[in-house]
């Protein structure tokens, strides 16, 4: 099932819906480059029990960035004033568009920072929490402006060769999923990609953490070069009761690389599986 903004109205990502209708409501936010088809591997499982929404960035996927017939707003500004909170808005709108007034939610890298801005600033709307390769803070700034002011010049082409061995293994590129993760990249439109780097420069929750009340997974990728097991040990040691499981030989797209080991954390963290994250 797909959603879009009506007209005159505020705009809403692209977003799709699978599972029961009655089932327990749950947001899943991507990750740089990537459509909602990152959370193909852990749709099967988390739809036996929860009625979930995916939604692409502005830019990337279905989602436009610029504004889109009927409506006068963007999704996002292009003009490098973008942030996570302005991203955080999206994911809300799509819940009051449901009529969640409640949902867990889980994020992959930028998707997961949403996630992060909504447990501080939206407490209130999340029942649980899971951050999966993501960061409290994704390194300098300036890295992040460098990002976007390339994409801007050359449009996303010129981020494709560093991704294997950052997004995942060299050799998983050329399996199905991993061949069309990367031509979701090139399919990116530059401009919402490039404002998505301008959200993650000016993100920084580091000093906020312990505000945190919903129950909080962070999974990070042992080989994640991109935001290493120390961001994700940083997560758990400042929030309250965090859960930290860490997948062995997975990269930065450690769901789409490792699905079975995430899909198992997912599962328990969000009461669809009996069990305890302790051990894996």
């Amino acid at each position: 099932m797909t959603a879009s903004a009506a007209a005159g109205m505020a705009p809403l990502p692209y977003h799709r819906l699978d599972g029961p209708a009655d089932g327990k409501p749950m947001i899943l936010g991507p990750s740089l480059g990537t459509s909602l088809a990152v959370w193909e591997p852990q749709l099967p499982a988390l739809i036996r029990t929860h009625h979930v929404l995916r939604w692409d960035l502005p830019g990337h996927g279905a989602s436009p960035a610029e504004p889109m017939a009927g409506s006068s707003s963007e999704l996002i500004p292009t003009d490098g004033s973008a942030t996570v909170g302005h991203l955080a808005e999206l994911v809300l709108r799509a819940a009051d568009a449901q009529g969640w007034d409640e949902f867990a939610y889980a994020g992959v890298s930028l998707g997961g920072a949403v996630g992060l801005h909504l447990a501080v600033h939206h407490p209130e709307r999340l029942t649980a929490l899971s951050l999966v390769c993501s960061s409290a803070r994704f390194g300098e700034p300036a890295a992040w402006r460098e990002r976007a002011a390339a994409v801007r010049a050359q449009g996303t082409e010129c981020m494709i060769a560093s991704r294997p061995g950052v997004w995942f293994a060299a050799e998983f590129e050329c399996t199905p999923h991993g061949t069309a993760l990367i031509e979701d990249l090139r399919c990116t439109d530059a401009a919402g990609y490039a404002a998505c780097c301008d959200a993650l420069a000016a993100f920084d929750l580091r000093d906020r953490l312990a505000e945190v009340t919903v129950p909080t997974l962070a999974v990070a990728g042992r080989l994640d070069p991109a935001t290493p097991p120390a961001h994700a040990r940083e997560i758990t040691d400042g929030i309250p009761g965090a859960a930290l499981v860490e997948v062995a030989g997975a990269a930065h797209l450690a769901n789409a690389e490792f699905p079975d080991a995430v899909t198992s954390a997912l599962l328990v963290h969000h009461g669809g599986l009996p069990g305890q994250q302790e051990g894996w």
